[in-house]
């Protein structure tokens, strides 16, 4: 049980950041040009956190995709460690629970 809900709480998350990400706010764009990133780069980012929650979705691609978004949550932590923006943490740790658990339960 524990298992199907990380599965479904992970397809959920991910599908949100990739919409708010891909969206782009002006808030977003800011971040990620404060991070070092072109402003642009939320689109690519987001496209890729939807592509995970796709992929996650699927059972026959679910290890890969929780392998994608494993990569874009380590490359989150390591931005957000590097420019000391530790507010970001929270959400990300909800990412890091929910990716273990899954993998864990599989």
């Amino acid at each position: 049980m524990v298992h199907v809900l990380a599965i479904w709480f992970l397809v959920a998350a991910f599908s949100g950041a990739g919409l708010v990400n891909a969206i782009g706010t002006t808030g977003t764009r800011n971040e990620f040009a404060r991070w070092g990133y072109p402003r642009w780069w939320g689109i690519v980012t987001g496209g890729l956190e939807i592509s995970s929650a796709v992929l996650i979705a699927l059972p026959v691609s679910r290890l890969g995709g929780m392998a994608l978004g494993a990569a874009i949550i380590a490359a989150a932590v390591f931005t957000v460690l590097r420019h000391r923006d530790y507010a970001h943490l929270a959400p990300l740790s909800v990412f890091v629970t929910l990716i273990a658990l899954a993998v864990i339960a599989s």
